[in-house]
């Protein structure tokens, strides 16, 4: 039976994927920050952990909390949109701070932790999104998102190179996904994004470490 962690989980993609691995009958760690998305993961069996990965004290707890694991799979979900504004339109330094703690800080500290409880072999992928692309970008809206998810993939990328001999590591791009981030007028639902992602992730290889993939397994360009 697989063991998967799932970082960021009490709603949308994270919850999502917590059920369709659950059904898959694979051992669940999830984590949430509020006790009501604890209790949530709880009913749908999961371990649930209390995590909130903006929180420097709570963030640095993360590795004697999931000491003992070996986990084969692990999911980064946690992560914010921020303010919906155009390129050039300078944010605030709070929605600044608020989105890139999230979205980047959020991975730096929780990666590190997650060495010892990677079994050999292990898939990690990270949320990320086909805005912080670089190369496939045709527009600036949203450009603090966009900023964060680039740089949210630079460190995937790092993360990729220092665990090769240990596990594959790729960021994902979930879709335009209809969940309170994506919206209503979003192109795919929710259960259709995570069965992509799961079928990516179940067929990488090593040759795809450090890849960028689209919940429909074409290739990205960063």
């Amino acid at each position: 039976m697989a063991t998967v962690l799932i970082i960021g989980a009490s709603r949308g993609i994270g919850l999502e994927f917590v059920r369709q691995c659950r059904a898959a009958g694979e051992q669940v760690v999830a984590t949430a920050r509020s006790e009501a998305g604890l209790a949530l993961l709880q009913a749908e069996g999961a371990t649930a952990l209390k995590l909130d990965v903006s929180d420097t004290a709570g963030a640095s707890g993360l590795a004697w909390q999931i000491d003992g694991y070996q986990f084969n799979q692990v999911l980064y979900v946690a992560g914010v949109f921020g303010p919906r504004s155009s390129s050039l339109q300078t944010p605030t330094e709070a929605d600044f701070n608020a989105v890139m703690h999230a979205n980047v800080l959020g991975p730096m500290r929780v990666l590190p932790q997650l060495v010892d409880a990677l079994a050999p072999g292990a898939k990690l992928g990270l949320l990320s999104s086909r805005m912080g692309s670089v190369g496939l970008r045709e527009n600036g809206n949203a450009w603090l998102y966009r900023a964060s998810k680039a740089a949210a993939n630079s460190v995937l990328k790092d993360a990729s190179i220092a665990l090769r001999e240990r596990a594959i590591c790729v960021s994902l791009h979930p879709g335009w996904v209809r969940t309170e981030m994506g919206g209503e007028g979003a192109d795919i639902d929710v259960q259709t994004s995570v069965a992509g992602m799961r079928g990516v992730l179940a067929g990488l290889t090593p040759a795809d470490n450090g890849g960028f993939f689209n919940y429909d397994g074409q290739t990205l360009a960063w």
